[in-house]
């Protein structure tokens, strides 16, 4: 069949209302379109423009994620790093769907109700793709599914689990919701096989709400981070925070110590990027000699590692972590 028999792809406008493949209603990029409130995305300095290349290593991981349904952050968060990390072979994979029933002001997944609905097949693709692309490190994230009684926690260990039965050598790391401060739930994704907790605090105590969604909290990801090193203290611990979005250097110490006090392993530091009009405009463009202050902060404080850079995110270059050397940068 020639290219003139393909049907386009539907175009759906950012904060319109949509139904996916999967029947699940929700609105394209998280956040709904007010257009009297919209603010228009700031030009980027320099050290922030990024050259896209698209080689064979790129395209094979974007056939290989789609042939087998999957989705991945680096797509649906409009992740800057997306050429890359494809480029290098490497892609985080998010699990449970593309609708997250959560609506946080700085990200741009998918929000809607996807009302239990699960992919039963999931465990067994993620755990071949993990295979076709040889994969040593894997890193597992997800939509926040409030809609489930556990959160999705039973799914991220059996796919945790699936690839490890065919993928016996890779290391995974997971990057889950808060699942509503249930212990239980974290205890089920930590007891499955991965070497790496992670649940992102985003930003400072203060900025909390309006950034994220009323049902997350400082407080409540703290005290996730802190039972799940309790719970299996072998298992390092890892947040990310995204900077320039009103915070002060102040308040970039006291979470250092609130992370530190919840003997939390590592954490990131990464440059907030506005990803439509809809969404929280940026504050402030944080430099890269900021950015590495903020690293040795961290450092002095006791962290394991410290990630920090304009295009840093919590799962960016993750295998590299324990190397301390900022993943290269």
């Amino acid at each position: 069949m020639g290219d003139e028999n393909l049907i386009p792809a539907v175009q759906i406008e950012s904060g319109a209302k949509f139904v996916n493949d999967n029947g699940i209603t929700a609105i394209k990029n998280g956040i709904k379109a007010n257009h009297s409130s919209a603010t228009p995305i700031q030009r980027k300095p320099e050290w922030l423009r990024i050259k896209a290349r698209y080689g064979k290593k790129y395209k094979d991981i974007k056939t290989t994620v789609h042939k087998h349904k999957l989705s991945t952050v680096c797509e649906e968060a409009m992740c800057p790093n997306i050429n890359e990390c494809w480029s290098a072979g490497t892609a985080t994979i998010m699990l449970m769907g593309d609708v997250c029933t959560r609506a946080c002001r700085f990200c741009a997944v998918n929000t809607g109700n996807p009302k239990k609905w699960l992919d039963k097949d999931e465990p067994q693709s993620t755990a071949e793709t993990v295979r076709h692309m040889k994969l040593k490190y894997l890193v597992l994230t997800s939509v926040n599914r409030d809609d489930l009684d556990d959160g999705g926690a039973e799914h991220y260990a059996s796919v945790v689990r699936r690839v490890k039965a065919l993928n016996p050598t890779t290391d995974i790391e997971v990057l889950t919701p808060d699942f509503q401060g249930n212990f239980k739930a974290i205890e089920t994704v930590v007891d499955s096989g991965i070497v790496v907790f992670a649940q992102n605090i985003e930003t400072v105590r203060r900025l909390t709400h309006p950034v994220r969604d009323p049902r997350a909290s400082y407080e409540q990801t703290l005290a996730v981070l802190e039972y799940a090193k309790q719970y299996r203290p072998t298992v390092l611990t890892k947040t990310s925070l995204m900077l320039g979005l009103g915070e002060t250097e102040d308040e970039i110490l006291e979470a250092m110590d609130d992370l530190r006090a919840a003997k939390v392993d590592i954490v990131t530091f990464g440059q907030y990027l506005q990803p439509t009009r809809h969404h929280l405009p940026v504050d402030r463009y944080v430099t890269p000699e900021a950015f590495e202050m903020y690293r040795q902060w961290g450092l002095d404080k006791g962290f394991l590692e410290v990630v920090s850079g304009v295009f840093v995110r919590s799962s960016y270059r993750a295998e590299q972590v324990l190397q301390k050397n900022n993943c290269g940068l």
